[in-house]
């Protein structure tokens, strides 16, 4: 290709496409221009084995897509994006100790990882005493829905 009396090899412009896709991919961290950058390297591959440029172009979007449809969830699901769980998120299942006594229909309180929570009993006619074990259930608003570990 001639621009401006220059000779410029498509494979040089390929290898550009897909660094430029990668930087942006590093700067976003978006997992989706990251497979423009190797759809970039196939047409690279294309150019290289002599094809036109027309088809370069096409191999470069065909193959980006054909990478983002099929890949991407599976590479979401093998790094875990978006799936990692919220400090609150990760009470449920964990054991607390109650530091005051939580009653039918009222709160009370139970101390995890150092932190003072509001908790009610999953069950509301359940008292749960001070210093009994217990174990969180789920998180509704603030406060803990506990159950304790022995009856």
């Amino acid at each position: 290709m001639d621009i401006l009396g220059f000779t410029i090899n498509m494979a040089f412009i390929w290898i550009g496409v897909a660094v430029l896709f990668a930087i942006i991919e590093a700067a976003t961290m978006g997992l989706t221009t990251i497979w423009f950058s190797a759809g970039g390297v196939v047409a690279c591959i294309a150019s290289i084995l002599g094809a036109p440029v027309s088809v370069q172009i096409i191999v470069f979007i065909v193959s980006s897509i054909l990478l983002l449809y099929f890949t991407k969830p599976l590479a979401e699901k093998k790094l875990k994006i978006g799936s990692e769980k919220t400090n609150v998120e990760a009470l449920a299942g964990q054991i607390g100790i109650v530091t005051e006594d939580i009653t039918p229909h009222s709160t009370g309180q139970v101390k995890i990882n150092g932190q003072i929570w509001t908790a009610i009993a999953d069950r509301q006619e359940v008292t749960i005493f001070q210093e009994t074990e217990v174990k969180i259930l789920r998180v509704e608003g603030v406060k803990l829905i506990v159950t304790p570990i022995k009856e």
